[in-house]
């Protein structure tokens, strides 16, 4: 366990202090520091410190922790202004059936995502997230009011 929590510190500090853009260009950095993991490793690991792939200032997508996107719930619930919302990501939400399909600009619906899945709700059962559209799966008997209402918290909905 000494050596996962060694290379999720690492690894955190690999991001802040590298534009890496791929999980290639990760893995040869922490073999550099005499670690040696699958893909599969380092994407749970990825996922553990919801880690996000993001554009940078030239449209680069890079890797960014959550803290330093700039996109964590606390900054969110404090937010009043709509307009500053989506200018971090947000644009819209639409539902299919039971689904909501949150649509967010391009590279930031993972860092949304994982804020939804990080607020403890009996609604929501899971959220997938692609490059700029999110797909949030309720549980059973959710009603759309319900879903939105537990949504509020984090988006910009009313």
């Amino acid at each position: 366990m000494k050596d996962k929590s060694n290379r999720l510190l690492l690894i955190k500090d690999l991001i802040r202090n590298n534009r890496i853009g791929s999980q290639e260009e990760l893995l040869n950095l922490l073999q550099e520091h005499h670690f040696e993991l699958t893909q599969a490793t380092l994407s749970r690991d990825l996922k553990q410190l919801k880690v996000a792939k993001m554009p940078d200032q030239d449209g680069t997508y890079v890797y960014l922790l959550p803290e330093d996107a700039g996109i964590t719930r606390q900054t969110w619930v404090r937010q009043t202004d709509l307009s500053r919302y989506t200018a971090s990501g947000f644009l819209s939400i639409d539902f299919c059936g039971v689904f909501a399909v949150v649509k967010t600009k391009p590279g930031y619906s993972g860092s949304i995502a994982a804020d939804i899945d990080q607020k403890t709700s009996s609604e929501i059962l899971g959220t997938i997230a692609g490059d700029d559209t999110i797909l949030i799966i309720p549980r059973e008997h959710v009603s759309r009011a319900d879903l939105l209402r537990v949504l509020s918290d984090v988006l910009p909905i009313q």
